[in-house]
């Protein structure tokens, strides 16, 4: 493997371990995991993810769009936790219903893969709506990754602020080198970034706790299989499960559009991408139920990652998914790599939504910007960002599948746009200047 291509390899897998490491975590914190418990899912997430990104990079899309924990996934079992809390149950007993709705949502995306149907819904997805999708996304995320450069992620009220300053500093550091620096320098700024922030923290001495390692543990270790149970089928949560598909398909329009941008791919082969995508998209999904762990999806940041680091070769990643899925077998090195700050990797990817926020401005301007468009837009972020500032309480009157649905900001923000992008048919409505 050259140096330029194992130097790629090496961000790629440090990208992919940013963005897997932080939602295990956070999974584990309302669900009441114990520390052994989430130190095995994020074995089983690793795994995921290597394998997914692989197959997708190699046979599905063929893109180099890195798979992660699905945050749309994780607002549903946040809402579910939520609602077991408040009926006096323990929410580690939902777990089996979380899987049975992994497992459905990966049989659609399969059948709608197999049947070449997914490109179908393309139409769907306009360049209004994917930047619509786009803009709520970096809007949600940017919330998620902010709180955890504060420490907040696990539901803590006290900031160490010697560990945000120096998050904020690996914000800027990267920022700048992204914009300003040369060669190399542009090149790996994430991982630059990442490592630089990871010694200094560990120099300063502000790490304060962490997984614990168990000298009698196995060196080499397969990921377990059905921890959380056999997947169990819950009809409350089916009606959003088929909503949550149209989601997974959104996402990966958006994700698919905005790196054939990046990468300067033909999108005269997006029809072909977006049902290979669906196919792996569904085994990748009966994957995470199977061995028990958050579904995984197309991180549409792999755009802005690109475009940051301009990393456009399909080898580099293809490798780094390999490597990922690999290591998942050996406990110690998981252990040491989610050793990774939650602040440092969350400043870090932080920056690639700066890119995300352009790329979603671009499909949102792609065509003239008149009334019209501006009142979808308009009226899909308020209604889209504003569910997400309120309390998961604020539902608790209302039947379970519309508890999901509108505990979702993403999800009832694109539905919105999607619903008034087909009613609202275009005419002669004023252009705005």
């Amino acid at each position: 493997m050259k140096l330029k291509q194992s130097f790629g390899t090496v961000q790629w897998f440090m990208f992919l371990l940013a963005n897997s490491v932080a939602m295990p975590i956070v999974f584990g914190g309302l669900f009441q995991l114990s520390l052994e418990e989430i130190s095995s899912l994020i074995q089983r997430t690793f795994f995921i993810v290597g394998i997914s990104s692989f197959l997708q990079g190699w046979i599905g899309h063929r893109l180099p769009i890195a798979d992660g924990p699905a945050g749309t996934w994780v607002s549903l079992f946040a809402v579910l936790a939520d609602i077991a809390i408040r009926q006096g149950q323990n929410p580690h007993d939902t777990l089996p219903a979380l899987s049975g709705a992994v497992l459905i949502a990966g049989v659609l995306l399969f059948v709608l893969g197999l049947a070449k149907v997914t490109h179908r819904l393309a139409f769907l997805f306009t360049p209004l709506v994917t930047g619509t999708f786009l803009l709520i996304l970096a809007i949600q995320l940017s919330g998620v990754f902010m709180k955890g450069m504060f420490g907040l992620t696990t539901g803590q009220v006290a900031t160490n602020y010697a560990v945000t300053g120096l998050a904020g500093g690996v914000f800027v550091f990267v920022l700048l080198l992204s914009l300003l620096g040369k060669g190399v320098f542009k090149q790996y700024a994430v991982m630059i970034g990442l490592l630089t922030g990871w010694l200094l923290y560990e120099l300063l001495g502000l790490r304060t706790a962490g997984i614990p390692f168990n000298t009698g543990e196995a060196w080499l270790q397969v990921p377990g299989v059905f921890v959380w149970g056999i997947p169990k089928v819950d009809l409350n949560i089916v009606i959003a499960v088929v909503l949550f598909t149209f989601m997974l398909v959104s996402n990966s329009v958006a994700a698919v559009t905005a790196v054939e941008e990046a990468t300067t791919a033909s999108p005269a082969d997006r029809p072909k991408r977006l049902n290979r995508g669906g196919i792996i998209g569904g085994i990748s999904h009966g994957l995470a139920s199977v061995f028990s762990t958050i579904a995984v999806v197309q991180l549409p940041v792999s755009a802005g990652f690109i475009r940051m680091t301009e990393q456009r070769n399909v080898k580099p990643f293809l490798w780094a998914g390999i490597l990922f899925a690999g290591l998942s077998f050996f406990p110690f090195v998981v252990k040491g790599l989610a050793l990774l700050p939650g602040p440092i990797a969350s400043a870090a990817l932080l920056t690639t939504f700066v890119q995300m926020v352009g790329i979603a401005m671009q499909g949102i301007t792609r065509e003239p910007l008149d009334q019209r468009s501006m009142s979808i837009l308009g009226i899909s972020l308020v209604t889209g960002v504003g569910l997400m500032a309120l309390p998961g309480a604020a539902f608790q009157a209302l039947p379970a599948p519309f508890q999901y649905v509108l505990g979702n900001g993403l999800l009832f923000g694109t539905v919105v746009a999607i619903c008034l992008e087909q009613i609202w048919r275009k005419a002669n409505v004023p252009r705005v200047s």
